[in-house]
């Protein structure tokens, strides 16, 4: 935010030097005038100006464009009078912030044309003056010409960019809340069942020690396996809070797909997808879903899984030749299936199924979310 105090305007593109020389300028060509009369009235001429122009900056409205005028017909006067035609790159570099498309168009017109009229009608009153800096002239009319775009498409891209750091930050925000959502429905699923199926047995085991102790033992001893398990998801869940490589997850998939005595298949490389670790995480935990999916549910006894990442996006397919979905279409939607749409929708992925043939499940992320991760890393 800038204040009626701050002297020069920010995200100009010049340097505070250049800014000075420009400030300076025109108080060299006033001065050498010959007459007191035309020097007091060139110093009040910048003053105006500079005071028209940093108003401009600060105000909105209607009273913008006032400014505006103001320092045009400044701009013309020293011009034909002083032979200083320099405030007119003053006046671009201002337009070029008006973020309005239909008042910078109209400014940027009247601007260009009241310049050019200003030089032409100045080379024939003050031929001499002119020619000297002719060279400079050039360069101020094509300033005048191209400045004012350049401004308007830096700013605007300034604030695409702020919008989406704006948009970055709510993502990361809603992930952190997903995440918790996704403990808490881990914790209810493992920890929760296991310490409700203790408590059952427990209450049922000091029921048994007065009548029977064989069937009380029984019931201490899968409290005590019950406690393992517990214990071992638990430690399980919080090695996934860590984040998972895809290719370890490929060798637990392996494994678990050999546990179910499935077949296993892979096609493609685990190391050679690239992609950032939100990505990977995401991959890594919608692999491991839709693999268990597989060996709970399918029936099947092969299974092949396609790794591939092409130029726009991470592609992974999960295909068996199990009993499909088609008659389970309900306790499909409860297999796993809501949580993975749930985290691929924060990387813009996408997950579709299809039975005909045989049970496929096609996970896909586009690439665009590498450069958000390659943003926040640099």
């Amino acid at each position: 935010m800038q204040h009626w105090y701050h002297i020069f305007p920010k995200n100009t593109g010049l340097s505070l030097f250049a800014w000075i020389a420009f400030c300076l300028l025109p108080f060299y060509f006033i001065l050498r005038s010959s007459s007191p009369s035309d020097i007091v009235i060139g110093v009040v001429m910048i003053v105006l100006f500079f005071v028209a122009y940093r108003l401009a900056f600060i105000k909105q409205g209607w009273t913008v464009y006032v400014s505006v005028s103001i320092e045009m017909l400044i701009s013309v006067g020293v011009t034909l009078y002083f032979g200083y035609v320099y405030f007119s790159l003053f006046l671009a570099f201002f337009i070029g912030n008006i973020q309005n498309k239909a008042g910078f168009i109209s400014l940027y017109i009247v601007h260009l044309v009241t310049t050019i009229i200003a030089v032409s009608i100045g080379f024939s009153i003050q031929t001499e003056i002119f020619f000297t800096q002719l060279p400079f002239i050039i360069i101020c009319v094509i300033g005048v010409i191209l400045l004012p775009f350049n401004m308007y498409n830096r700013n605007k891209r300034e604030k695409l960019e702020n919008q989406l750091e704006d948009a970055n930050q709510k993502i990361a925000q809603l992930i952190v809340l997903e995440e918790r959502e996704r403990i808490a429905r881990d914790l209810h699923d493992t920890l929760g069942q296991k310490l409700s199926l203790i408590g059952l047995k427990s209450e049922l085991a000091g029921k048994l020690i007065g009548t029977s102790s064989e069937s009380a033992k029984k019931e201490l001893a899968d409290i005590h396996q019950t406690a393992r398990t517990a214990l071992k998801e638990v430690r399980e869940l919080v090695s996934g809070m860590k984040g998972t490589k895809l290719k370890d997850e490929m060798l637990r998939v392996r494994q678990l797909l050999k546990a179910g005595q499935i077949g296993c298949d892979v096609i493609g490389d685990p190391d050679l997808i690239q992609a950032p670790i939100l990505v990977e995480n995401v991959l890594s935990m919608c692999l491991k879903e839709a693999v268990t999916n597989v060996v709970k549910h399918s029936e099947a006894t092969k299974c092949k899984i396609v790794l591939k990442q092409t130029s726009d996006k991470w592609f992974i397919c999960i295909a068996d030749n199990g009993i499909g979905v088609q008659e389970k279409s309900q306790s499909f939607k409860g297999n796993g299936i809501l949580g993975m749409k749930e985290r691929l929708e924060f990387v813009n992925g996408s997950l579709t199924f299809d039975s005909e043939d045989e049970t496929k499940l096609v996970i896909q992320v586009p690439r665009v979310i590498q450069q958000t991760e390659q943003g926040e890393s640099s």
